[in-house]
């Protein structure tokens, strides 16, 4: 486990991006998302984190209907577009879509950096009821470093595995970046209650993106936000579309883990506990 941080590493400012796509447009949802790159630079962002399949919007109907459509290519044009903003204003972006592998089509995270090169890339490995119809799950994690600072990736409900996140911060992560779609209502409450637990229980900084308005019959929840390592939002989009703003502290994170000491104090796992017969009545 890596608890021990360089001294004077630059606070990292990252954005989670909270946008209303359009299902199936991937050419305008990429512009839009250049766009949005241009906004977070202007605001002297490093990272900008979008929601899970921004590239293609998250619409089950055209999911069911023509997965192909969703297609996001590694050379193709709407993750050039993407990519040339990358290049323009020096920002690393956690861009979404459906990508082709062996085993069938996966939800993945694509990782540009701020050259525009296809740095790294994370396949959703938790795939809820609805997804397991389209999708296969991922493999593997996916730890990135940018500016010096450990990034771990999750999508959506990989949040609702506690271990997932725990195996990143194990790992040497500083944060955990969520690309999600979480809707209103229940959907809304669990959001409000994994976030700030994984960056609580990890003492690690999370990054969480979100979409705005609606895909076909899906109410998305917003609150887009970034949560500090005691678990308390440090910046919150609201409902509507935006940035989520603030700055990853190498002094603050120190500062949570010197005090929070879960990482640190955790117990090796217990062997499987046999049931004790208790007397009843």
């Amino acid at each position: 486990m890596t608890t021990v941080h360089p001294v004077d590493r630059a606070p990292l400012r990252v954005a989670a991006a909270q946008v209303t796509a359009v299902p199936g447009d991937l050419a305008g949802n990429a512009r839009m998302a250049a766009e949005c790159i241009a906004e977070a630079a202007a605001r002297g962002v490093h990272l900008v984190v979008f929601p899970e399949l921004s590239l293609c919007g998250y619409d089950v109907g055209l999911l069911r209907d023509d997965i192909a459509r969703c297609a996001v290519e590694p050379d193709g044009e709407p993750l050039e577009v993407v990519a040339e903003a990358c290049r323009t204003h020096r920002v690393v972006a956690v861009v979404g879509g459906c990508l082709r592998r062996a085993g069938g089509w996966v939800i993945g995270a694509l990782v540009l950096g701020a050259d525009g090169g296809l740095a790294a890339g994370y396949d959703k490995r938790h795939l809820d009821r609805d997804e397991r119809e389209f999708f296969v799950p991922g493999h593997a994690d996916t730890l990135v470093e940018v500016r010096g600072w450990r990034l771990g990736l999750g999508i959506c409900y990989d949040s609702s595995f506690p271990e997932h996140a725990r195996a990143l911060a194990l790992a040497g992560a500083d944060a955990y970046l969520c690309p999600s779609a979480f809707q209103t209502g229940d959907s809304d409450h669990r959001r409000g209650v994994y976030f700030p637990a994984r960056a609580l229980e990890n003492t690690c900084y999370v990054v969480f993106a979100n979409f705005a308005g609606s895909h076909g019959s899906w109410e998305f929840a917003g609150r887009s936000a970034v949560y500090a390592p005691d678990g308390r939002v440090l910046a919150d989009a609201g409902r509507g579309p935006g940035l989520a703003v603030a700055d990853l502290d190498d002094a603050v994170l120190r500062r949570h883990r010197d005090a929070l000491r879960m990482l640190a104090d955790r117990a090796a796992p217990a062997p499987p506990p046999a049931a004790v017969p208790v007397r009843a009545g």
